[in-house]
């Protein structure tokens, strides 16, 4: 599709995604890519979600700003395929105001019918502010989404201010595990047993656990051990603008491997 996605949105300019991948701890292919969105502003200059997702998120300016996420995030998914990328999707940010508007799924059905986009190559990706939802709108909206053959993933699951057992409320696809996690692998055995026990939580709930925050690979392996397949942080690589976002040589080597 030739059509370019507008950029602005509420006099905040140059609305930018940045990708880092996700990797297969056993193959050491990539899996998913995990968009952060970044607003280049004339007055503060880069603003990082930390700065303006809770502000958007009081208005409906947020909802706007999904709406331009998501198009970027599906033009690049097209991109990534026409470089030969190997993956399964690319997550987008989605606010949780967004699934409580009237009518959520009709224009999340529109966006991707206008842009010819696979379901199931954009994951939508929700903070742990969803777990916050008790009226059961939020749910049945990803539900239905999900029916149709979206995904969601939950993130930074298990933080300290995170309420673990709301999860089971909501049926998502995959749940990225807060970093904070990942810094109790190694300390103790009973670190670790805690550790799995959120891996099996996430696992027994029929999602697929994501580790963040993972700097080496003695963390890869014991999260291996402990069924965790898909690890995001340094190890992985980090957020890079959309262009620079090309197959490497450790990647091709990496799916050769795991295809034989």
């Amino acid at each position: 599709m030739a059509e370019k996605a507008q950029t602005t949105v509420g006099g905040l300019r140059a609305v930018e995604l940045y990708y880092r991948r996700i990797r297969d701890i056993s193959s050491g292919s990539v899996k998913f890519y995990q968009s952060q969105c970044r607003l280049n502003t004339p007055q503060m200059g880069v603003l990082m979600p930390e700065s303006f997702r809770d502000v958007c998120e009081v208005t409906t300016q947020c909802v706007e700003l999904f709406r331009l996420e998501l198009i970027q995030a599906m033009l690049a998914a097209k991109k990534f395929q026409e470089r030969d990328l190997v993956f399964d999707w690319v997550s987008v940010y989605m606010p949780v105001k967004f699934l409580t508007e009237p009518g959520a799924e009709k224009k999340v059905y529109e966006i991707f019918e206008r842009y010819k986009t696979d379901s199931n190559r954009i994951c939508f990706s929700l903070g742990e502010k969803l777990l916050e939802e008790v009226d059961g709108m939020a749910a049945d909206v990803i539900k239905k989404l999900r029916n149709s053959g979206y995904h969601f993933m939950v993130t930074n699951f298990g933080s300290n201010a995170c309420p673990l057992m709301r999860l089971t409320d909501f049926a998502v696809d995959y749940v990225m595990l807060s970093p904070e996690i990942t810094t109790y692998i190694g300390r103790d055995e009973r670190s670790d047993g805690a550790v799995k026990a959120i891996i099996d939580f996430v696992s027994g709930l029929g999602a697929e656990p994501i580790a963040d925050g993972v700097v080496n690979s003695t963390q890869a392996e014991k999260l291996f051990s402990f069924d965790c397949r898909f690890a995001a942080g340094t190890l992985s690589g980090k957020y890079m603008q959309e262009r620079s976002v090309r197959r490497t040589s450790e990647e091709q080597e990496s799916d050769e491997k795991s295809s034989s």
